[in-house]
């Protein structure tokens, strides 16, 4: 989505020319809703409608648009046999070629798009915090990461919010209802701080904390020396990631994480 975002902020009308290709209406099973697109250029395609002989053959049709003088075609689509895709749906696709209000149009689905996406606040800038930073940041979150430490952040990727604090608490205090908290701090103390005070929101949609079984156990016992309730401790993420499979390399853990939170945060903000 970014690179999409990119490419229609920087779009003049005596820009390149490039097309929008849109599913307008989709039918039965298809392999993208109604309203994905991708941008075509001569020779460059951001974004999918996806994939297959479907994509394949609306990227030459968007190119031969742009080398006529049309303003857009109308594809209607059977993904069947005649397509070699057995999808069995229909899609109606609007090849538009770019100008002020197309583009306006399409920056405005992408900002409304955004909008619906759920926020997850990252403590620690580890090994781990790294590697999850940047497996998280081509999914449709806000993610905001946060470490006192500006010398482990390395290459902030891009549309990853980072700032370099110790206020912890007032990151936490500003997360809307329904948000997200991975914990992963070189200090078990501050985790334990971080964690306890985001279960007695109670309004969190996840909070994960890196650890083992042991660390659970422990925190555990602590959170309720604290006066927190045992549903709200049920609340809490530990370890992270599952536990099928025992990889302990940052970029498996972040891949693992990665899942468990599409799962958990953005397709339960998306009532999926």
């Amino acid at each position: 989505m970014r690179s999409l975002i990119s490419i229609l902020e920087c779009w003049r009308p005596e820009s390149p020319p490039f097309a929008c290709v849109q599913l307008t209406t989709v039918r039965g099973s298809t392999p993208r809703e109604a309203g994905a697109f991708m941008l075509v250029g001569q020779d460059w395609q951001k974004g999918t409608i996806g994939g297959g002989c479907l994509e394949w053959e609306c990227l030459q049709k968007a190119r031969t648009l742009l080398n006529s003088n049309l303003p857009s075609v109308t594809h209607d689509v059977t993904l069947g046999a005649g397509t070699n895709q057995c999808c069995g749906g229909q899609v109606t696709v609007a090849i538009t070629r770019a100008q002020p209000n197309i583009v306006d149009t399409l920056k405005q689905q992408l900002h409304n798009e955004k909008q619906t996406y759920p926020t997850l606040l990252m403590f620690g800038a580890g090994h781990v915090g790294r590697a999850l930073a940047h497996a998280l940041a081509p999914l449709p979150l806000n993610l905001i990461w946060v470490d006192p430490r500006s010398e482990e952040f390395g290459a902030i990727p891009p549309g990853v919010t980072a700032h370099v604090s110790s206020q912890w608490e007032h990151h936490l205090a500003a997360l809307p209802t329904g948000a997200g908290v991975l914990v992963l701090t070189p200090s078990h103390s501050l985790d334990a701080l971080i964690v306890a005070a985001a279960l007695e929101r109670d309004d969190l949609a996840y909070i994960g904390l890196i650890g083992s079984k042991t660390k659970r156990r422990r925190f555990e016992t602590g959170f309720r020396a604290i006066g927190l309730t045992e549903d709200q401790i049920s609340a809490l993420t530990c370890p992270i990631g599952g536990q099928t499979v025992r990889d302990k390399r940052p970029e498996i853990i972040a891949a693992l994480v990665a899942s468990e939170i599409v799962i958990k945060l953005i397709h339960r903000k998306n009532g999926a």
